[in-house]
């Protein structure tokens, strides 16, 4: 889809306009260091804000304890709670385009990705997590005569989300729906490289909704002084983050070193992807798996970056999968036609940079793709041509680390127990994919793959109602469905003699 004209001019006038947090119902104009976003598709400014100080930090977090403590939105009746879940829903479909064009601007993926991938769950995620205000039902346990046991199911409190800048819109409603319909009050801290989306989807629902002062608060600055205000805080009950196996471990450790307190942490991936001699459909396949590798140009956590591939169907796989690197088109994220954007932030493509210098001063086979593409309409913007790599060493940073871009490698074998110990020979756990006509193989494969979800004959399926998180170091917790439920609870149990 063309982006309408009007539609540009309204943003860009927008961007130019200032920037400020949101606390205890109020826009705040921060205190603390100033930050300046780029447009990763042309390296222009974008725009300017202010983060905020350590003590309105604090603020936030005092805000949104006050509100725990009042309960003002807790208290209202479910039904009630669910209508302005959905309404937040609502606003979110009304303003699509909008709020996909700044995704686009501040992050560099397609304009189609932002409209067709990323905003409708952001709204519909709302609608799933309203029909879940009432109906997180207690307990009953049989502790004999004479005495009665029932357990309650209740919010946890103040809760800091923290939210990448992959996804920068949907993953922070993917944290804020099932908190919310929990009843607990939230701290939402946007990536710095990213806050935009968030902040005018606040902006509207300051403008349409009357939430509760303290309800929900978003607070904008550095990751690490937000973080650690987050961490060190004694009213902070509950941390939600997403990003990096890195800063995730920073995360839990000042948790536990400051307090204890129930963290959900979705962290990195090195997801494989196995290819068997009898997979059923095998071009459909190999399109469906090329497109969850490159599509959002690689910055996903659990897209399959190590394709897996029988022997006897290795040559076939890998040619088809080059034929369709090289036809990519990179681009210009508001054409329609483009098919890939541009990375992120200059510092994230330049960490892309330094594992392709890796992959050729070890001699890695490049199939296709390589050094960065500057060429022609190219010469600005952080962009990186779909890379393959072929035979790939399974012990060599390539094939171990998460690079988070369009960087692919490829892995013939024989056996299937090969096959399983590639797919978990890497410290990550937080997606595998299969293909194979063989229901025994693939029911045994998905007890044996260390991964916190499992595709089968179709990688990438996801749905609300599905748990979505990892093992090993790819994170603690599952979040959506009743996980998210669980996540931001818990129980207590009364006992009574009777």
């Amino acid at each position: 889809m063309q982006v309408p004209p009007e539609l540009l001019q309204r943003v860009q006038k927008w961007l130019r306009q200032e920037k400020k947090s949101y606390i205890n119902g109020q826009w705040v104009r921060g205190e603390g260091k100033g930050i300046t976003l780029y447009n990763p598709a042309t390296e222009e400014v974008l725009c300017e804000y202010a983060g905020l100080s350590e003590a309105q930090l604090n603020d936030a977090i005092e805000a949104a304890d006050t509100e725990f403590k009042k309960q003002t939105f807790g208290n209202l009746p479910a039904r009630d709670r669910a209508v302005l879940l959905r309404k937040m829903g609502d606003i979110v479909r009304r303003n699509t385009q909008e709020l996909a064009l700044i995704e686009t601007l501040q992050n560099g993926k397609t304009f189609v990705e932002s409209l067709g991938d990323d905003l409708p769950d952001s709204a519909d995620v709302f609608d799933y997590y309203a029909g879940w205000t009432d109906k997180f039902y207690g307990e009953v346990s049989p502790t004999g005569a004479g005495t009665l046991n029932y357990i309650l199911r209740e919010p946890l409190g103040v809760c800091g989300l923290i939210v990448p800048w992959n996804f920068p819109l949907l993953l922070t409603m993917w944290k804020l729906a099932p908190a919310l319909a929990t009843n607990n009050t939230v701290v939402v801290k946007p990536s710095s490289y990213t806050p935009l989306s968030f902040i005018r989807f606040m902006e509207l629902l300051d403008a349409e909704l009357q939430l509760p002062p303290g309800l929900i608060n978003m607070v904008l600055g550095q990751g690490s002084l937000v973080g650690n205000a987050l961490t060190a805080s004694p009213k902070v009950a509950k941390i939600s983050f997403t990003g990096s196996t890195e800063v995730g471990k920073k995360i839990m450790e000042g948790s536990g070193k400051n307090h204890l307190r129930p963290l959900s942490l979705e962290l990195g991936g090195k997801s494989p992807c196995i290819f068997f001699e009898d997979t059923p459909n095998l071009d459909a396949a190999i399109a469906r798996a090329y497109q969850v590798m490159f599509s959002q140009k690689g910055e996903k956590c659990s897209e399959p970056t190590r394709f897996i591939i029988h022997r006897s169907i290795y040559k076939k796989v890998a040619d088809a999968l080059v034929e369709r690197a090289k036809a990519y088109r990179l681009g210009n994220p508001l054409d329609p036609n483009t098919q890939q954007g541009a990375q992120c932030h200059k510092q994230h493509f330049a960490s892309i940079c330094n594992y392709l210098e890796e992959g050729e001063r070890i001699g890695l086979k490049r199939l296709c793709g390589g050094l960065p593409a500057k060429a022609g309409d190219l010469a600005k913007g952080y962009y990186v041509l779909p890379t393959i790599y072929d035979n790939v060493d399974p012990n060599c940073r390539l094939a171990q680390e998460e690079i988070f871009g369009p960087l692919l490698c490829l892995f013939p074998f024989e056996t299937d127990e090969e096959a399983i110990a590639l797919a978990n020979n890497t410290p990550y756990g937080l997606a595998a994919g299969l293909y194979t006509a063989n229901i025994s193989r693939a029911h045994t494969l998905a007890r044996e793959l260390q991964a916190g979800q499992i595709f089968i004959n179709k990688y990438g399926q996801y749905d609300f109602a599905a748990p979505f998180g990892g093992t090993k170091q790819s994170g603690l917790g599952r979040e959506m469905g009743v996980h998210s439920i669980e996540a931001f609870t818990q129980v207590k149990s009364v006992l009574i003699q009777l």
